[in-house]
């Protein structure tokens, strides 16, 4: 199992925590009656910082995989295959 670094965790940290209150805004909005494209832009931005703090966390995980003992010959290709293929 792969450790990320303190750096990284806090990042993507933050990013969950950003989106996470971007989509309380959009239950707000919901509750509001607020306009339905409003909404559906608001819930776009949301998905696509979920987005890129997976991909964030999954690419700190590949550069920390290939920097450990081993390297690219340790690393499990279809398991990160499935990893990037469930943020798609």
């Amino acid at each position: 199992m792969v450790q990320l670094p303190a750096d990284q965790v806090r990042s993507a940290a933050n990013r969950l925590k950003r989106a996470q209150g971007q989509l309380a805004g959009v239950v707000r909005m919901l509750e509001e009656g607020r306009d339905c494209e409003e909404v559906i832009t608001q819930l776009a931005a949301v998905n696509r910082a979920l987005d890129r703090a997976g991909f964030a966390v999954v690419a700190a995980g590949l550069k920390e995989c290939l920097s450990q003992e081993g390297g690219a010959d340790s690393l499990d290709t279809r398991k990160m295959e499935r990893l990037f293929l469930s943020l798609s």
